[in-house]
């Protein structure tokens, strides 16, 4: 498989540590961008701040998006890739612990592809983001202008 960016946003370094296991697990060959908050997020995005030496052109293959995040909350960020015709069609997962209703709904009318409840038991954790990585990176077919 070719290897592919991941762009993680997640504040949690448990949360980063366990993701790095599924997808090494997994087999995914890709590389695990981090970012902490939700203002880096869209600085990373867009190639602005601390990430403006970085190709804008470059986008990962999938955003893997929390929703509690500092700065700015998850819906901000996805408020902000959907808004950008460069970002529009970049997919989208939320991995967040929130199950209600509110942030479902709010998530898929701001444009998310995916909303996965985070599993709090390590193995569980584990094989649910070896599924989003299987699905997104191996067999999903992405669109040909994304």
């Amino acid at each position: 498989m070719t290897a592919q960016d991941i762009l993680l946003v997640e504040d949690n370094p448990d949360d980063v540590e366990l993701t790095r296991i599924a997808f090494a697990e997994a087999g995914i060959d890709g590389r695990l961008a981090v970012v902490r908050d939700g203002a880096e997020a869209l600085d990373y995005l867009f190639a602005r701040g601390a990430h403006a030496g970085r190709d804008p052109d470059a986008l990962p293959a999938i955003v893997l998006l929390d929703l509690n995040l500092p700065k700015l909350d998850g819906r901000e960020v996805l408020q902000g890739i959907r808004s950008d015709p460069r970002t529009r069609k970049l997919p989208v997962v939320v991995l967040t612990t929130s199950d209600e209703p509110f942030d479902v709904e709010a998530s898929y009318a701001l444009g998310v592809n995916s909303y996965i409840r985070k599993p709090v038991d390590f193995d569980q954790f584990v094989a649910v983001v070896k599924q989003i990585g299987l699905y997104w990176l191996v067999l999903n077919q992405p669109r040909v202008d994304a």
